[in-house]
Parts: structure tokens; C-alpha cells; sequence
């Protein structure tokens, strides 16, 4: 089975978030087969493209080592660039929609003389959910004091896939959190909610070298991914929070970067745009580009 090995979310080979596209599996392959060598692959996640069911342009699963996402924003992005080298996508085509497990999600692409240079994928609308109460264990179960933490909810958020939203007050602080995962599963479980993975995030700019709004990281033990460079379906809702709690104004929100992966030593740069109405948020779309660094071929 041939593959392609991207990095997503940067246009610098070695950075960013790895990913692995098969773009012709065979039509018959089991599930347990795909899992079995999204553990091999051992990347954060691992795509299997097959033909399109409905009206999309293909329909795509998506692996972690240890589980199937209905969605997932840095495959998508990733995939995206593997379809346009592939000649799937054909130059030129302004939008293309993957079949996923919650439905058709589309795609913007924007072009340059070389071919894909950008894609935007849009994200269902999101909700917000359960909150925690528990500051002082969770920033214990984080490695924290609760001195370092926003005085922000400690929020679920999804759009598409939940995660644990945690505002922190410095960049140290971000980068000082180790998750304690029987700590954190008494916080969850006192609190009566999912075992979400933890987005941590600040808006603190010191020491930034870029234009980046926030800076972050995404931690999932439970998903088999112990950090993940760049979580484009933790984006969206990461934008989402940001305009719903006021941090970002809305011409602010339409136009954010987050920095993620750098304390891995893979930076990636996810563009994330909300729009809104009346303060009503209209539309999510997170953005970036990918690179090719690989090509190889799976003995199954």
C-alpha cells in the first residue's frame, strides 16, 4: 500500500504536524487493518482515502494509534495537499468536500503557481458544555499552581470533537504542564464529565517572534498521542472560545494564528477564522498549508 507522509500546518519540512496519506487503499480493507497501521505509522493521525459515497469530491477515515476520529482538522488539511499532488483535486478547483463521519465538510483552496498553496476547512458551528469547578486539582493534575491559570471558564468546547479548554497566564506556564492522568481523571469524574484531551492556551506574547494570537499546546494520552504538534478540530473551538468570552473582538477573531508544537520542537502556524452576527457566531474555518517529506510504500 503506498503512502505519502506530510507535514501540516507549516511549509517547512520537519516542522509542523506529521501525517500519512494512503490514497488507494484497497476498497475492502477492514477496520481493524486501518487501525492496526495508524499504530504502525505511529503519527498523531493516519488517512484512508476512498471514493466518494454521496456528492463529496472523496470519502476519508481518519486513525489515531488509538482510535477512529468522525473528524480532524490537520488530516484534512494534510490530505488536501495529498489529493492536489495526486491530481484529484484538479488545479484550479476552488472547493472540494470530504465524506466524514459527521457529514460532508468542505474545503477552500487557494492556488499559486506551483499548485495548492492554502487550504481553509470549515468546521461545524460550536457548542460549549460542561465546565470545571475544580481550578486548584485540575492545575495540580496539570503540573500547575492555580496562580498560573485565567481567571477564564475551564471549558469543553467542540466542533466536531470535544476538548477541555484551559486559559493559562504565561507561555512558561503552558510549556510547565505535564498531565497526571489519574489526577485529572478525579477531577473529570467529580465534576461528572467526559475525559476530554486538554487544549492549554495563552494570549501571553512574551518572548513571541511572530504574529501568532495565541500560543498552545494539546495533550490526549487517551487518544494514543501523548502531545500533538497542531489539532486543527481543537481550533475551531479554540477561536470559538475566544470570541465567546471576549478575548479576541470580532475583526480580531476573523483573522487569528495559533502557535502550537513549538515546546516539541515541530512550531506549526493554524490560521483560525470565526465570523459572526449580533454575537452570534456564522461560520468556523481553520486554514494552513502542508509540505510533502515523503513517499513510501506499506508491506501488509
Amino acid at each position: 500500500m503506498r503512502y505519502l507522509h506530510y507535514d501540516v500546518f507549516t511549509s517547512t519540512p520537519f516542522e509542523g504536524n506529521q501525517l500519512a496519506v494512503y490514497p488507494q487503499p484497497p476498497l475492502d480493507i477492514a477496520v481493524d487493518r486501518m487501525q492496526r497501521i495508524a499504530q504502525e505509522m505511529n503519527f498523531s493521525e493516519t488517512t484512508f482515502v476512498f471514493p466518494a459515497e454521496g456528492k463529496g469530491t472523496v470519502r476519508m477515515r481518519i486513525f489515531t494509534p488509538g482510535k477512529e476520529l468522525p473528524v480532524a482538522g490537520h488530516p484534512t488539511i494534510g490530505t488536501t495537499f495529498a489529493l492536489a499532488k495526486e491530481g484529484v483535486i484538479a488545479p484550479g478547483r476552488e472547493e472540494c468536500v470530504f465524506e466524514l463521519g459527521i457529514g460532508p465538510i468542505p474545503v477552500a483552496l487557494e492556488w499559486g503557481a506551483e499548485g495548492l498553496s492554502f487550504a481553509w476547512m470549515t468546521q461545524p458551528l460550536p457548542s460549549f458544555g460542561a465546565r470545571i469547578a475544580d481550578r486548584s486539582g485540575l492545575a495540580e493534575a496539570m503540573g500547575l499552581d492555580e496562580s498560573d491559570l485565567e481567571e477564564l471558564p475551564i471549558e469543553e468546547v467542540s466542533c466536531g470533537v470535544p476538548f477541555l479548554f484551559v486559559p493559562i497566564r504565561s507561555r512558561a506556564a503552558v510549556d510547565r504542564v505535564m498531565v497526571d492522568r489519574r489526577g485529572l481523571a478525579r477531577v473529570y469524574e467529580q465534576a461528572g464529565s467526559d475525559d476530554f484531551a486538554v487544549f492549554c492556551f495563552t494570549t501571553d506574547r512574551t518572548g513571541a517572534t511572530g504574529d501568532e494570537t495565541v500560543y498552545s499546546r494539546m495533550l490526549a494520552p487517551q487518544f494514543g498521542i501523548v502531545e500533538d504538534p497542531a489539532t486543527g478540530i481543537a481550533s475551531g473551538p479554540l477561536g470559538s472560545y475566544l470570541f465567546h468570552h471576549g478575548v479576541v473582538s470580532p475583526p480580531q477573531a476573523a483573522a487569528m494564528v495559533s502557535l502550537q508544537g513549538a515546546a516539541m520542537k515541530r512550531p506549526s502556524r493554524i490560521h483560525i477564522s470565526i465570523e459572526s452576527r449580533d454575537d452570534m457566531i456564522t461560520r468556523v474555518r481553520i486554514g494552513g498549508q502542508a509540505v510533502l517529506v515523503a513517499e513510501g510504500t506499506l508491506r501488509v
